[in-house]
């Protein structure tokens, strides 16, 4: 007999919807055309670049001349805050972002700090959120970039974006600056596409990231909103494509693709936002009675409607993958991304979590695909799973966090064991946080994936 499959990592990335390949074909064989050329077969490679950019632009209320392609959202989060940064670093050189960012985030924040620049990582509350008056008081003149996430992609928290954009607003107004002066709001929305509006004017941000990998379009492909009026500095440099901010010969086919999937993600939004809300709450509540001492991550209610991450006490999240992928179920661990790794989630760690709480996170995100079904069969798989696991533990903790056992397999000489020496000094002199604790961007917690 097969065993059944389940796939629940639809955060991670998402198959590629049939509609979505029938567009991209023609791209791939017949009109293969560079669309640089002036010749027929280049024309019309041009043609449907340019009517791409026309599609994306509609969807996300901006025009077809404020849309970049890029390879990927994490080219496009490069882009955004290392280009931004650098294009206005006469007005200042401070960026602002937040705890809980993705590492393409996060990296190019480190980057600048090794630079010279000042970086702020501000502080999030216990769902993930950055509030507001935290925003607000670490705004200073200096200031050129703020990037903070719509929607968070491990935990499924979605940020309150539009009061960020208001604070920012209401520090331009009292400081004479106009909308195309610093500071300039980025979000990286690559988790939202295709669950939330993604409406720029609405938001109120300068600069989005979305990705094709994440709405059931090809990965390789990512696109950056760019408000007109703003200046960025290029980081790859060459034949000037992309208005010459991204040089390269374009992806049509990739750009075709997600246009294409970015459209039937928006037109589909609702209705299956609230098919999977109810499926997210059914497994959510189905864990929470079947397993004890298990912990949400994330908010209740404000929530991205496939995300559903759980902290299960008593076990590593690591093997509990392993296990459910031997009877079929793929999901994700908060732990890192890279297997050779035992940095804990960041993220996890961000919302005040102990260290025990993040090794023992677990993210099922549900997409098309799956059904009540699906969802019955990880609620059937997984409480046995655990209770093997638990039965072998040697370290059991109160859902306070207090450990109750074997310490030892956490700690070694008063330190947890994925604390690694060589990145624990602190570079106070490049980063700082508005409210709260200094968050060094070389601390381990913000540099597992």
């Amino acid at each position: 007999m097969e065993m059944r499959t389940v796939y629940m990592d639809h955060a991670a990335t998402t198959p590629l919807d049939p509609r979505v390949l029938q567009v991209m074909l023609p791209y791939l064989k017949e009109e293969y055309g560079n669309p640089s050329a002036l010749y027929e077969r280049g024309r019309a490679a041009k043609d449907a670049l340019v009517d791409s950019r026309e599609t994306v632009g509609k969807l996300l209320g901006a025009h077809a001349d404020e849309i970049i392609f890029t390879a990927s959202g994490t080219e496009s989060d490069n882009l955004a805050i290392l280009g931004a940064a650098r294009a206005h670093e006469a007005k200042g050189k401070h960026v602002i972002t937040s705890a809980v960012e993705h590492h393409a985030v996060l990296g190019c924040v480190e980057q600048l700090a090794k630079e010279g620049w000042r970086t702020t990582v501000l502080p999030v509350d216990e769902y993930g959120r950055v509030k507001p008056e935290d925003l607000a008081a670490a705004l200073a003149e200096d200031t050129t970039v703020v990037s903070i996430m719509l929607a968070n992609n491990e935990i499924g928290t979605v940020l309150p974006l539009r009061e960020y954009a208001k604070v920012i607003r209401d520090w331009k107004k009292a400081h004479n600056r106009g909308p195309l002066e610093a500071p300039f709001l980025h979000t990286d929305a690559c988790q939202a596409a295709g669950a939330l509006s993604l409406d720029v004017a609405k938001l109120g941000v300068d600069l989005l990231t979305v990705n094709g990998g994440k709405i059931y379009g090809p990965k390789g492909v990512g696109v950056l909103y760019v408000r007109r009026g703003i200046k960025l500095r290029p980081i790859v440099f060459g034949g000037g494509q992309e208005m010459r901010l991204r040089s390269g010969t374009e992806n049509v086919a990739g750009i075709v693709g997600f246009a294409k999937a970015f459209e039937l993600a928006q037109a589909d939004r609702e209705a299956e936002g609230n098919r999977l809300a109810a499926l997210r709450d059914m497994l959510i509540g189905g864990i929470q009675a079947r397993i004890p001492k298990v912990v949400l991550n994330g908010h209740p209610a404000e929530r991205l409607p496939n995300n559903v991450n759980v902290s299960i006490l008593d076990v590593e999240g690591e093997a509990v993958l392993l296990y459910l992928d031997a009877v079929g179920i793929s999901a994700a661990t908060g732990s890192a991304c890279d297997s050779a790794s035992l940095d804990p989630s960041h993220v996890i760690l961000a919302i005040g979590r102990p260290y025990e709480f993040a090794h023992a996170s677990i993210r099922f995100t549900l997409g098309r695909s799956s059904t009540e079904a699906d969802v019955a069969y990880v609620l059937d798989q997984l409480p046995p799973i655990v209770e093997k696991l638990r039965a072998i533990s040697p370290v059991k903790m109160q859902l306070d966090g207090t450990i109750v056992g074997n310490a030892s397999a956490f700690v070694s000489d008063g330190r947890p064991h994925w604390e690694r020496n060589v990145i624990l000094n602190e570079v106070k002199n490049h980063s700082s946080v508005g409210t709260g604790p200094t968050k060094n961007l070389q601390d381990p917690s913000l540099r597992s994936g």
